[in-house]
């Protein structure tokens, strides 16, 4: 407790250097990997209720995600060929 005192009191975090704007909270890097986390939450949310709910096998809920991935792929590899 008295370390950040005395760093706030002697004026030392004016010698750190700030966090680069890459890597800032809104910057648009940090804001990916938000989203990217959001996703895995949602993809692990599925997966337990396809599993647990459903009570689809595992290696059946994995095979839900990876067709939905395929199918994900051809729609958006269609999509960037007909613009």
């Amino acid at each position: 407790k008295a370390a950040f005192i005395n760093f706030i009191s002697d004026e030392e975090w004016k010698s750190i250097e700030p966090v680069s704007s890459w890597f800032g909270p809104s910057s648009f890097l940090m804001s990916s990997m938000s989203a990217l986390f959001k996703l895995s939450m949602w993809i692990r949310h599925g997966h337990g209720y396809l599993t647990e709910n459903l009570g689809i096998p595992v290696w059946g809920s994995y095979a839900v995600f990876g067709l939905a991935t395929l199918f994900l792929g051809m729609v958006l590899g269609l999509v960037s060929e007909v613009l």
